[in-house]
């Protein structure tokens, strides 16, 4: 094996090639990059004329498990809705303020929010992305 240069980065080892990739559910294993798919998304929010961009980055409608990266302008809002099902905000970049009926969560980058079972909404206090997991209630 020959020596990288400093600052090179190698191949990605995080799976074994010789390994098959593993089933859950007949989804073979998958790895995305958060930090890229949020640093692609906050610069379409920034432009877009809602202030939001967003992706479902695991499961969908016909699954129980859904993940969704949303990226948030500063002053953008997700109006007051309905929770789906038990959700939790991980918040990647930013800050933004989950506001329920009886309080409000503030949320900068590596905080997880518990999303109450009410309805609430999202404000970005300062360009953010998160990813909302729902397990949807059957």
């Amino acid at each position: 094996m020959t020596p990288r240069p400093p600052g090179k980065p190698g191949p990605d080892r995080s799976a074994s090639p010789a390994s098959p990739p593993s089933r859950n559910g007949g989804i073979s294993m998958q790895k995305l990059s958060l930090e890229a798919l949020a640093r692609q998304h906050l610069a379409r929010a920034t432009t877009s004329a809602t202030g939001r961009s967003s992706q479902t980055v695991h499961g969908g409608h016909e699954r129980v498990l859904r993940q969704t990266l949303i990226a948030l302008r500063s002053g953008s809002v997700l109006a007051e809705h309905e929770n789906p099902g038990e959700a939790t905000v991980l918040v990647l970049r930013g800050r933004i303020r989950l506001v329920g009926e009886d309080a409000a969560w503030d949320g900068m980058a590596g905080d997880l929010i518990v999303v109450p079972d009410a309805r609430h909404s999202v404000e970005a206090v300062e360009d953010a992305a998160l990813v909302l997991t729902v397990a949807k209630t059957l």
